[in-house]
């Protein structure tokens, strides 16, 4: 904690390190009410460094026992401690600097640095929490090799874990042991791991490309034991792809991955120690939905997969974040997508990307991809640096094509392995193998905000000719007063009444990458653009954004008839989801201006039938079918305007049961054909007939009464909890609360000992959006299933409300955001992290006309409170500004 203005950091007064440490020999003595760290640090002043040059240490909530240099004890005037760094005066060009810090991890909130989970030693580095372990040099750009020594009572910690090899073992005296590891990959101090306690393990086995056998253990709680196996099969499957992908090898003996409860991350990616949040590692049908096993594939791979895309090389700063993290969701992505659905993959990131991070970009914390300052990093591992970070990376690809990409990737590698480098790095690599100036497209890692394509049309039907006019622009945000046009590849095709027509772009040959030529990549790099298309028959309706090639809005003037056109026909998923999507949206507009209106959009129940009568993937089809969130609208509203949530909610309302009651029959229908009879898998086949049988046994639920019950009698006869849940929620949002409350009961009764089914459950009534939904979470604050310090639980009930029941956040009378601001307020001291990540919504007070003044002044009172976690502060203090 501070008082006072933390302090902003920024990228351009960035400065190499002082000092080198290129040894760290670590040695954990853990009891049950205090740790003591000793280490030895073998520095070596920097070549160009004075010799009167300090070796400044961070360091935080560390007690000093004691400090030596080669054996030497050091004196009050050789150096000085505060509360946030050690520094020492004095030093030879080469030594070994000792210290020995006393920590209380029993104690330590924060779930940073070295801290007990229900009596597991764990920690967490990244960003910044090695420092509350031991004094160091916490920065990416020092890069150390480690020996590290862990003691602890061999009855409470039986498993002793850190990075790299296990090299010795021995039985010390008074029932305690010792495990002595050894990484010999340099790595910076946010990458250490330690793990001490009883756990159970599964293991398996993996032989990689060159011959080495890899062991690979699984720890968990010994009743977790059964919910390992798709993690296990992930992590396989993930180690087989990026050998056979990107040439990627294993380089260590073994790869433990360990479950914590209590963790403020999905997952981290430790050299060979991962560490986990349980949610991310644990499945069984009954406790995991459909979405969680996917969840689970995609971690466990993102953070294999850091292995080289953050590991081997990171990042010199952590403002070049996204170099390790947006390429690796960018792999991720291409790994879900391989191992499953190309188009639902895509149009999953198109919705996360469009309800979530383009509502970052516009908001007070709105930043680049690579961030030009912050105060707190922690505040910065966001949609912009991950999501956004990725769609830059793969918009790299499209421009030099996937093999000199992969060329680039290679090349990366083989030059900065063992490095700490940069985006310029990455992209210099990229250049050099495909031969292509990526100068202009840089400016996505420095120019935040989404940019908005402006498209317009002509048609010469005497000359077959059809110009397309695209103007850039990007809005102004936080400290970027003045934006320069972006290098955008803007996928498209035409769209005609047979079908997609071939394309012929004026002045330029026909593309001759693909057999198809009804597909072309337009890189739209200036403030405004014309392109003729020529040899046409007809007038075609244009297919814009293909594969959501960009992360851009598109603004043009489609007509209804020409959204139901691709709706029926285009060749490409993304955009006849995004029709579909166009469609809801115009009819939601309607029924906010003209509320009475009941009656059912005639082509939008056209669109309804053509989806159901399509070959799609069903998974896609089921997203098509499904209502924009009230968050995306509420988005959309603001965007050159202010959002009416309480119209939102009573158009979306109404929208939903003219749907369901008009098209009752096709719902019936659907459901009967894509009900899954067999038993549970979670298999593609079976979440995509799931997801649509759900989809409609939701609107069958919304039609009459019949409906709502049976989704009660669906719930009792599921095997698995992704069905459970859709006919849960159906049911307690009809309000139907005898049914409901027997349901929650059942619920209980059934998982109340499973941590992860219970987060569902309090996530469900989170949302319920009729009644005293306030009271309600407050209620469900002082049962027995919550827990105030445990991230998954206030995500799941706090964050379920405020992001999800915006209806009844945003209630008239504020109480909605005073009960967010009290629970950030008492998190402010515990989890910084956490606190600071609630607040999201409250962010965005100008959004809202109603109920913006009672967001401000919530947000006043936070910032007015005495001792601000600069996690907290910045956050405040940019959305007041």
């Amino acid at each position: 904690m501070r008082d006072g203005q933390p302090k902003t950091i920024f990228l351009s007064d960035y400065q190499p390190p002082a000092y080198k440490i290129s040894h760290t020999e670590l040695h954990f003595e853990l009891f049950d009410d205090y740790s003591l760290v000793h280490a030895r640090l073998h520095f070596e002043r920097a070549s160009k460094g004075p010799e009167a040059t300090p070796l400044i240490l961070n360091g935080q909530e560390l007690e000093l026992v004691s400090l030596a240099v080669d054996g030497e004890s050091l004196g009050a005037e050789r150096y000085d401690l505060n509360d946030e760094s050690l520094r020492v005066d004095g030093l030879p060009a080469t030594g070994i600097l000792e210290t020995t810090a006393r920590i209380f991890p029993q104690s330590n909130d924060s779930l940073e640095g070295l801290y007990r989970s229900r009596g597991l030693f764990c920690t967490q580095c990244e960003a910044e929490g090695f420092r509350k372990i031991s004094w160091f040099l916490d920065r990416p750009d020092v890069m150390s090799t480690y020996a590290v020594t862990i003691d602890a009572d061999a009855q409470a910690c039986p498993e002793l874990l850190s990075n790299g090899n296990c090299v010795h073992r021995e039985t010390l005296a008074d029932g305690r042991h010792r495990a002595v590891w050894e990484d010999p990959h340099p790595k910076p101090s946010y990458l250490f791991a330690l793990v001490a306690g009883d756990l159970a393990r599964v293991e398996d086995r993996f032989t990689t490309m060159g011959g080495r056998e890899v062991r690979l253990i699984i720890l968990v709680e010994e009743k977790d034991l059964d919910k390992c196996a798709h993690a296990m099969d992930s992590l396989k499957r993930s180690m087989r792809w990026d050998e056979e992908r990107f040439g990627r090898e294993y380089d260590l003996d073994v790869f433990h991955v360990v479950a914590v409860d209590d963790f403020n991350m999905g997952a981290m990616e430790n050299k060979s120690l991962n560490i986990f949040n349980t949610s991310c590692v644990l499945a069984a049908p009954d406790t995991t939905t459909d979405l969680g096993y996917q969840r689970i594939e995609s971690i466990v791979a993102h953070e294999y997969f850091h292995n080289w895309s953050g590991n081997r090389v990171t990042c010199r700063d952590w403002f070049q974040l996204s170099l390790k993290e947006g390429f690796t969701v960018f792999r991720d992505a291409e790994f879900s997508a391989d191992m499953g659905s190309r188009s639902l993959k895509r149009v999953e990131d198109a919705m996360t990307l469009r309800t979530l991070q383009f509502a970052e970009d516009a908001g007070p914390m709105a930043h680049p991809v690579r961030p030009a300052s912050f105060i707190e990093i922690s505040n910065f591992y966001t949609l912009t640096v991950y999501e956004k970070g990725a769609e830059v990376v793969r918009m790299i690809q499209t421009l030099v094509g996937e093999e000199n990409f992969r060329r680039g990737s290679d090349l990366y590698f083989e030059r900065h392995d063992g490095q700490a480098v940069t985006c310029d790095d990455f992209v210099a690599a990229m250049e050099d193998a495909s031969g292509r100036d990526l100068s202009d497209f840089k400016r996505w890692y420095s120019q935040a905000g989404t940019p908005e394509l402006t498209i317009r049309d002509q048609w010469d039907e005497e000359e077959g000719v059809y110009t397309l006019t695209v103007s850039q622009e990007t809005p102004l945000t936080p400290g970027q007063a003045e934006k320069e046009p972006l290098v955008i590849p803007l996928a498209m095709g035409l769209l005609g009444d047979a079908g997609n027509l071939r394309i012929t772009l004026e002045g330029e040959p026909e593309n001759t990458e693909t057999d198809d030529n009804t597909h072309r990549v337009l890189i739209v790099d200036q403030p405004t653009q014309v392109y003729r298309f020529t040899g046409l028959p007809e007038r075609p309706t244009p297919s814009l954004l293909r594969g959501f090639s960009a992360p851009v809005r598109v603004d043009y003037p489609y007509t209804r008839e020409q959204l139901l056109q691709l709706v029926s026909r285009d060749g490409d998923d993304f955009v006849r989801w995004d029709a579909m999507q166009q469609l809801m949206v115009s009819a939601l507009n309607a029924l906010q201006a003209h509320p009475d209106n009941e009656s059912l959009d005639p082509l939008l129940e056209a669109a309804v039938k053509a989806i159901g009568s399509q070959s799609l993937d069903p998974a896609v089809q089921a997203d098509m079918l499904r209502l924009p969130s009230e968050t995306y609208l509420a988005e959309l509203a603001s965007h050159g305007g202010t959002a009416d949530v309480q119209g939102i909610f009573r158009a979306r309302e109404s929208l939903r049961r003219s749907l369901a009651g008009t098209l009752h029959d096709n719902w019936a229908a659907l459901f009967e054909a894509s009900r899954v009879t067999e038993s549970y898998a979670a298999t593609g086949e079976q979440i995509g007939a799931r997801a649509l049988a759900n989809v409609a046994l939701d609107y069958l639920a919304t039609a009459n009464e019949s409906g709502v019950a049976a989704a009660a009698d669906y719930y009792y006869a599921s095997d698995n909890l992704t069905n459970r849940l859709v006919a849960l929620r159906a049911v307690l949002r009809e309000g139907e609360e005898s049914l409901g409350a027997a349901l929650l009961d059942d619920f209980y009764e059934r998982f109340g000992d499973e941590a992860l089914a219970m987060n569902h459950w309090l996530t469900v009534q989170a949302e319920i959006t009729h009644g005293d939904a306030v009271t309600r979470v407050r209620g469900l604050m002082n049962h027995p299933a919550y827990d105030s310090r445990n991230p998954n639980k206030i995500r799941a009930l706090i964050g379920g409300f405020a992001n999800a029941n915006v209806v009844n956040f945003h209630r008239a009378d504020g109480a909605g955001y005073q009960l967010l601001g009290e629970v950030v307020e008492s998190l402010n001291a515990q989890n910084p992290q956490i606190a600071s990540r609630l607040l999201t919504p409250l962010t965005r007070w100008k959004n809202y006309a109603a109920g913006g003044d009672l967001m401000h002044a919530e947000l006043q009172r936070l910032s007015a409170l005495p001792s601000l976690s600069p996690d907290v502060f910045e956050v405040v203090s940019k959305s007041l500004a």
